[in-house]
């Protein structure tokens, strides 16, 4: 039995998971896997289902509540919405203005999450090590993949809520990247910013109808072969670091709402390069900010742990 206690330490792991899933880069699904609550995660949603309904049903609310397991589910999502609604502004705040200094926190951030999601699995072969290697290389793909521009119809706006919070909530993809290449993530961010309701909704509907659907399958290949999508999703993460690398050169940008008020240049086509114009300053400050993350992410998965 939880205590009101476990529930504050629940919606601050929603508010983790949140602000994770606002960056491109970085997966709220790899705070849940650390913090300990993934596995609870993907069988709450999964007990989302038809035999849920039947349960409200013939025994009720409070049956039905339980069935799929509410009480989690709601500090969790409550904290995810407080997260998105305070500090989509910060995020956007810290993209145009200190670019490096955050990717460098977030670099830090998947660096110890790799260490930290690698490390459960029990015994290497060369399956896993496989896995391993394809979970790279597709993650470290997508990463290369040029944006498209958004179109903002409402069916698009569905899909792309399907597709991405099926990268949400694995250990490794971001959903807010594949909002990026699907065109979207301005869009969305804007929207939880200036609260859109139509597009919410819209959007909020797609990553229902995906996240019930995927869920079920990462259900199924945890239990069936742990190890294996353990080694495939520290792929991703490994993969995933091509995005997040601070320094970049843009080769090619497209102009946002050209013509418009708000008009906006937006890196299409970037490479990674070293940092060697960079102030000693700024280097070293990027580098402090890596080790921030890198050392808050391993403390929160032993805090996490002598929770659990």
């Amino acid at each position: 039995m939880r205590t009101f206690k476990d529930y504050i330490l629940l919606f601050s792991k929603g508010i983790a998971m949140g602000a994770a899933d606002l960056v491109p880069g970085v997966s709220g699904g790899t705070i849940a896997f650390i913090t300990g609550i993934y596995q609870e995660l993907l069988d709450s949603i999964n007990a989302a289902n038809l035999s849920a309904l039947k349960i409200l049903k013939s025994d009720g609310l409070k049956s039905f509540w339980k069935h799929i397991n509410g009480n989690f589910l709601l500090a969790l999502l409550l904290g995810i919405g407080v997260s998105a609604a305070t500090l989509a502004k910060l995020i956007t705040y810290l993209l145009d203005h200190h670019t490096i200094l955050l990717w460098s926190f977030f670099f830090g951030l998947i660096v110890g999450s790799i260490y930290l999601v690698g490390k459960t699995i029990t015994k290497w072969n060369l399956l896993k090590v496989i896995g391993l290697l394809a979970g790279t290389a597709l993650s470290f793909y997508i990463t290369i993949l040029p944006p498209v521009e958004n179109p903002e119809a409402m069916w698009y706006i569905f899909m792309s809520g399907a597709i991405a919070i099926c990268a949400m909530i694995l250990p490794g993809i971001s959903g807010s990247f594949i909002l990026l290449l699907l065109g979207s993530y301005e869009l969305i961010l804007t929207a939880i910013k200036d609260v859109k309701l139509a597009t919410l909704t819209v959007f909020a509907l797609g990553c229902l109808t995906g996240l019930i659907s995927f869920s079920k399958l990462l259900s199924w290949m945890f239990k069936k072969y742990h190890d294996l999508t353990i080694a495939i999703l520290t792929g991703f993460l490994v993969g995933s670091l091509n995005k997040i690398w601070p320094w970049k050169n843009t080769i090619e940008f497209f102009i946002k709402h050209e013509g418009e008020p708000n008009e906006k240049m937006v890196p299409l086509i970037q490479e990674n390069i070293l940092p060697q114009h960079t102030a000693d300053a700024h280097l070293i400050l990027a580098i402090a900010m890596a080790v921030v993350g890198l050392v808050l992410i391993i403390g929160l998965e032993k805090f996490s742990g002598k929770k659990n």
